[in-house]
């Protein structure tokens, strides 16, 4: 069966990921070959789209202002390289909160698949954490790991729990489900 949704974490995946958090859109920075990604992803006839955690707002760290800023210079960034997202969902907040979005809980994980009508089985959801992978299982898509950001880190947990699709960045796992035709 042939994926038809791909749901992408944002920082550490599409682009550098930062521990003081991105705050602006000059500390957006596209992780190489990940918007060429995107694009031929779009190409392929996939749906793409984002599912971020982004709690700098509920910190006090960013304003929803300057996400939307960011936001709009990734999508400029696809834009320039003939791609659309689908669809770009975040959590706005605090991990106290207890909310159903964050993850690894699978609030936005399930919302974009209903809002784009696509199952579980036809959906993978690349990302750089634990929390990824784990809001993965939980909404039932597949999970595929990539090794920048934290993904390095992560992996032998991750593959100690049985994970085995685990790509260098988001170009090579591209690259791959292209390749395959999955």
């Amino acid at each position: 069966m042939i994926t038809r949704l791909i749901l992408l974490d944002r920082d550490g995946v599409v682009n550098h990921d930062s521990p003081d958090y991105i705050k602006t859109p000059d500390e957006w920075v596209a992780i190489p070959g990940s918007v060429q990604a995107i694009s031929d992803l779009k190409r392929s006839g996939r749906l793409v789209a984002i599912c971020t955690n982004q709690s700098g707002i509920a910190r006090g760290k960013l304003s929803l202002a300057q996400l939307q800023a960011i936001h709009h210079k990734m999508k400029a960034a696809l834009a320039d390289a003939g791609a659309e997202l689908d669809g770009l969902i975040f959590c706005p907040h605090h991990p106290g909160e207890g909310c159903s979005c964050r993850k690894p809980r699978p609030g936005m994980l399930l919302k974009m698949m209903a809002e784009l009508g696509v199952a579980p089985d036809q959906t993978v959801y690349a990302g750089d954490s634990i929390r990824d992978a784990e809001a993965a299982a939980a909404a039932g898509c597949h999970f595929a790991l990539v090794r920048t950001g934290n993904g390095k880190d992560v992996e032998p947990t991750l593959r100690r729990r049985g994970l085995t699709e685990v790509y260098d960045d988001l170009a090579d796992f591209v690259a791959s489900l292209i390749e395959t035709g999955v």
